[in-house]
């Protein structure tokens, strides 16, 4: 092969890697702005709720709480996916810890739902059962994600405080 087609070669192979990072820079502003959108929306919504409920009395708060704390919860989650995205744009990389760390906060939303649900569970023993197991998986998830996420954090400081050593 001759030096200029292989040289055309390569410029067009470079010029289509540009287009597709170009690209997935587009589709990931898209995917934020939508995101973010979703996010506000929730939030609305929840903040609705919280002033029906309180214009309406305790016992509608009481009602509505799990419901706003649901949302608000899935608002942060929406928030960390935003961040998660921000990063990917950013370095055009892919990192593990910020989805770690969405996967913690669903694991605790749903902990938290279903314990401020879990009176109505209780009068019947098998749909309690299957709470409690639910209860137990999710919390063996959560300790899980935790431990990845501290054992990224310390074998990443542990690479840094390596790569300084060699470099001295």
């Amino acid at each position: 092969m001759s030096a200029e087609k292989q040289s055309r070669e390569r410029l067009w192979t470079w010029q289509a890697a540009k287009l597709l990072g170009a690209s997935e820079s587009v589709l990931l502003v898209l995917i934020g702005v939508a995101l973010v959108l979703v996010a506000l929306l929730l939030l609305y919504s929840s903040m609705h709720d919280l002033n029906d409920a309180v214009h309406q009395g305790p016992a509608v708060i009481e009602s509505k709480a799990i419901q706003i704390l649901n949302t608000v919860l899935l608002v942060m989650m929406t928030m960390e996916i935003v961040y998660t995205v921000a990063i990917s744009l950013e370095s055009h990389t892919l990192k593990a810890e910020p989805f770690l760390i969405i996967g913690v906060i669903a694991g605790i939303r749903r902990m938290l739902v279903i314990t401020a649900t879990s009176t109505e569970a209780e009068a019947r023993p098998d749909q309690f059962h299957n709470m409690l197991l639910e209860l137990g998986l999710l919390a063996a998830t959560v300790v899980a994600l935790t431990a990845a996420i501290w054992i990224l954090r310390y074998s990443s400081q542990r690479f840094a405080e390596a790569r300084k050593l060699e470099n001295e």
